[in-house]
C-alpha cells in the first residue's frame, strides 16, 4: 500500500473496490491486525487502533474457514466465545440466527455436509454473531444463488440502518451501486478515485441523454444533424450533447417536430464502466 487515506464513515457502506492484487486485502489485514503498518496509523471510532477493537469487529474473508467436520451449532458457539460471548449467551443468539434463516435443523449438521451457499450462511452467522460496530465482508455474495444473495444483502442493509459500519469488498459492481453509500477504488496499492457514489457517477457524466419514443415513431430526420444518435436499441436513441448545450432545449427540438415521447433521462456511466476506464488509464497513463 501506498499513502493509502480513508476516512470511513459511520453507519455506511463502503465500497473497497479494485482489480486482483490492487491491495484491499493487505489493508482488510491491517485493519483486522493481522497485518501491522509498516508506517501511517489506523483510528478506530477516534482512538488508534488497538488489540480490544477486534471484539467490536466481524470479517468475512474471500477464503472462507469454517472446520469442515465440526457440527455447525458447536462452531458457531465456539466463534462466538472467541469474540468474548459466553457460552450461554453464544447458544441462544445463534439458535436465533438459525431460525431467522429458517435452518434450525442444521445444528448437528457438519459443516462439509453443507453446499457452498450453505456454508456461506453460516460464515455470515458467525461474523455478525457478536454484533461488532465494524463489519468487513470480503465477496459475501460469491457461490450465492440470487435468493440467498438477496436474503444476505437486506441483513447488510439492516445492520446499516442499525448503526454498524460495513466495509464491502467485491467485484460485482452492480452490487456497489445498489448497496455502496460510498466507494474508494485502490490500483497498484494506491487509491486512484474515492467519494459518494452518486457523485462519482456524475464527475464522470459524458451528457448522454436517452430518449424512448412511442410505438412506430422514429428520430426526427430535421434534427439527425444537429443532435447525432450515439447509439440505438429498439424504440431508444442516445445523443450526446456539447458541454454547452442545454437537455431542456433537446426535449423541446424533439417535442416541436411532433414527436411522442414516452421517456426522457440522463444516461449516467455505471460504476462497472468508470473502475474499467480509471484503471486502464492508469496503467496507460
Amino acid at each position: 500500500l501506498k499513502g493509502v487515506d480513508l476516512n470511513i464513515p459511520r453507519a455506511t457502506i463502503f465500497g473497497l473496490l479494485g482489480p486482483n492484487g490492487a491491495g484491499k486485502t493487505t489493508l482488510i489485514r491491517n485493519l483486522t491486525q493481522i497485518y501491522l503498518p509498516d508506517s501511517g496509523s489506523i483510528s478506530f471510532m477516534g482512538e488508534p487502533l488497538q488489540p480490544k477493537h477486534i471484539m467490536n469487529i466481524g470479517y468475512m474473508p474471500e477464503e472462507r474457514g469454517l472446520y469442515k467436520k465440526m457440527m455447525i451449532g458447536e462452531q458457531l458457539t465456539y466463534l462466538a466465545t472467541l469474540r468474548g460471548l459466553k457460552k450461554s449467551l453464544a447458544e441462544e443468539k445463534v439458535k436465533k440466527w438459525l431460525a431467522h434463516f429458517q435452518i434450525e435443523d442444521w445444528w448437528n449438521k457438519k459443516v462439509e455436509d453443507l453446499s457452498k451457499g450453505m456454508q456461506q450462511k453460516a460464515q455470515f452467522i458467525a461474523t455478525i454473531l457478536h454484533e461488532p460496530e465494524l463489519l468487513i465482508l470480503d465477496e459475501p455474495f460469491s457461490g450465492l444463488d440470487p435468493i440467498n444473495a438477496n436474503l444476505i444483502k437486506d441483513e447488510i442493509i439492516a445492520l446499516k440502518d442499525k448503526g454498524t459500519t460495513i466495509i464491502f469488498s467485491t467485484h460485482r459492481m452492480e452490487s456497489v451501486e445498489e448497496l455502496c453509500n460510498e466507494i474508494a477504488l485502490i490500483n497498484n496499492g494506491e487509491i486512484i478515485l474515492q467519494g459518494d457514489v452518486r457523485a462519482v457517477r456524475q464527475q464522470f457524466k459524458q451528457h448522454i441523454f436517452e430518449i424512448t419514443l412511442e410505438e412506430g415513431q422514429i428520430w426526427p430526420a430535421s434534427l439527425a444533424e444537429k443532435f447525432p444518435v450515439v447509439q440505438q436499441s429498439g424504440l431508444s436513441f442516445q445523443v450526446q450533447l456539447k458541454a454547452d448545450e442545454k437537455s431542456s432545449s433537446l426535449l423541446r427540438e424533439i417535442l416541436q417536430t411532433g414527436t411522442e415521447v414516452v421517456a426522457f433521462h440522463e444516461v449516467l456511466p455505471t460504476v462497472n464502466e468508470i473502475f474499467i476506464q480509471q484503471v486502464q488509464s492508469y496503467h496507460h497513463g
